[in-house]
């Protein structure tokens, strides 16, 4: 698998776990507050698995878990390969993907290869493809949802409240998760001087009280 970086400690990345992150390289989205776009292109320096494996190997008793994050973790060919590797050595796994590739989610999921997983909802679906700045095909993140609210691991969505969404873009996008125990509303950051300004906290914190009252669930992140 192709690995673009590694973070060696967290205990932030996977809920109640001392964990390590690992980045893939490349995207099939690239959306407007992506603060990872620096390995979604050709060329972005790569780690050599088996230095990421081998620091894996001799820190498991230390950490618990493994994150696979990106980029897009479901476009890697050695994925499946790699998760198992590190399942070998006794950690849980947390998938972090955008839904795009439902098969290789069911795939995993299938085969005890994840143990929890986070989902992110881009936006409504009017503004699906806007947000993610390509062309998205939505049944695919509807049966990505639908695997994940019919299957056995443990999981999460989770929104970044972009300038460019607005309070009924976040509700109609929670249209699509009805059901779920866990969505987190993000707040958006800027990457630079020019992008546009993030919501306040209040239209924020109000937004997530909305969502409550429609999911019976939100928690929001980043402020």
């Amino acid at each position: 698998m192709l690995i673009a970086g590694m973070q060696k400690l967290s205990l932030l990345d996977y809920p109640g776990q001392m964990c390590a992150v690992v980045f893939v390289p490349f995207c099939n989205m690239n959306c407007v507050y992506c603060h990872n776009y620096h390995i979604l292109k050709a060329g972005t320096p790569l780690l050599d698995e088996s230095y990421v494996l081998d620091y894996l190997g001799k820190r498991k008793d230390v950490l618990s878990a493994v994150v696979v994050t990106g980029g897009e973790p479901t476009l890697q060919q050695g994925l499946e390969t790699f998760i198992y590797c590190v399942k070998e050595m006794g950690y849980l796994v947390k998938l972090d993907t955008n839904g795009t590739k439902p098969e290789v989610v069911k795939e995993l999921m299938g085969k005890g290869l994840i143990d929890y997983v986070a989902m992110d909802i881009k936006a409504n679906e009017a503004k699906y493809s806007a947000i993610a700045d390509a062309k998205i095909d939505m049944s695919a993140i509807r049966r990505s949802i639908f695997l994940l609210m019919n299957g056995d691991v443990p999981y999460e969505f989770r929104t970044t409240f972009a300038p460019q969404l607005s309070r009924e873009d976040i509700l109609d996008a929670a249209e699509l998760i009805k059901g779920t125990p866990a969505y987190y509303l993000q707040q958006y950051r800027k990457r630079n001087d020019s992008d546009p300004e993030p919501h306040v906290p209040s239209y924020v914190n109000e937004t997530a009280d909305a969502v409550r009252e429609k999911l019976g669930v939100c928690v929001v992140r980043g402020l």
